[in-house]
């Protein structure tokens, strides 16, 4: 088993990859969790730049602006540098090196059946991705998560799926060689009250669909892409009665403003056609506003210091290279790579 510092349930390595802003479907699905877990797990938090030049290795001048972005929105919604490891993957050399020794024992088989690889080459049809690291990227995933010993992984329920890969290639690693790596298990994060939150267009809210609302965006961007947001199809007129068990527009009430959808009994309104979408929108937006002012005003001022934001991945590397070069140098010992390494 992974070593546990104090009380600790166990260790967590999880990740995003910078490849454009953080949005509110990433701070439902993800980032609460993950400031949640903070007190629980010894958690290990990685910008996945490697993983982000897979994808936009056409234009790489954007990764380390989007990677300063990753961690100003992780610092404005809750992570904390004193409670988790924040670090950049590039920044650990050791990743590439394990990356490199697990490919050697992982079948293509295994890669080309992956669910997010047959997802991800459809969403991102308009880039050309075919390609070598992109067909290995859940082998370097493994190795992201096995280098830390990492026993546990918080993941979607739909995506517990995903994990089924690394722990495959922690038994396979551990049955040629030796035992080492533990199988991490899934933590299937809690979902937000109140619903499925989906995008602009009611599909899954995605970069790749051009749907979503963004941690960072102003109020004034924000106010115009709420009021573009589909609502239900079948109220085509106000004297229409509405579903707001169906309207992605009463979702967001419930998730964000809760208090305000109950107050203005929004339910009542909608399927009883007491006022339009237009008006539901504008007093979702509010509080939608206001649910994001504080994330919003920390991030200004984080984004102010931009010394700090350095610092912070600094001191992330030095302590993730810290267990990752431990746990590789006794990978490289059972696979009999005992040629005197150059510091």
């Amino acid at each position: 088993m992974a070593e546990q510092t104090g009380k600790k349930k166990g260790r967590i390595l999880s990740g995003m990859r910078p490849t454009g802003p953080l949005h509110l479907g990433h701070l439902v699905g993800a980032l609460g969790n993950w400031a949640d877990l903070q007190d629980e797990y010894e958690c290990y938090y990685m910008v996945a730049d490697y993983h982000a030049l897979m994808s936009e290795y056409h234009q790489p001048e954007t990764i380390p602006q989007a990677t300063r972005d990753v961690v100003l929105d992780w610092l404005a919604c809750g992570l904390d540098p004193q409670r988790s490891v924040i670090f950049r993957q590039s920044d650990v050399p050791a990743h590439a090196e394990l990356h490199l020794i697990l490919s050697c024992i992982v079948p293509i088989g295994w890669l080309e059946r992956v669910p997010t690889y047959k997802e991800q080459l459809q969403q991102l049809r308009h880039k050309e991705i075919n390609t070598y690291a992109f067909l290995g990227y859940p082998c370097l995933q493994a190795a992201d998560i096995l280098l830390y010993r990492a026993d546990t992984v918080p993941v979607g329920e739909d995506q517990a799926s995903h994990l089924e890969l690394t722990r495959e290639v922690a038994r396979r690693f551990n049955s040629l060689f030796g035992e080492l790596f533990p199988e991490p298990t899934a933590l299937i994060l809690k979902e937000q009250e109140g619903g499925r939150l989906l995008g602009l267009d009611r599909r899954k809210m995605s970069k790749s669909y051009n749907n979503t609302i963004d941690l960072k965006d102003d109020p004034e961007v924000i106010g115009r892409k709420v009021a573009s947001m589909i609502t239900d199809p079948q109220r085509k007129t106000k004297a229409d009665p509405g579903r707001p068990d169906y309207c992605n527009v009463a979702t967001f009430y419930r998730i964000f403003c809760l208090e305000l959808y109950e107050e203005l009994e929004v339910a009542t309104k909608c399927s009883g056609a007491g006022w339009g979408c237009v008006e539901c929108k504008k007093n979702m937006y509010a509080g939608l506003a206001e649910y994001l002012r504080p994330i919003q005003e920390k991030r200004r001022e984080l984004a102010e210091s931009p010394e700090t934001i350095d610092e912070i991945l600094q001191a992330g590397a030095a302590k993730a290279s810290a267990l990752a070069n431990q746990n590789l140098e006794e990978a490289r010992r059972l696979c009999k790579l005992t040629g005197k390494r150059v510091p």
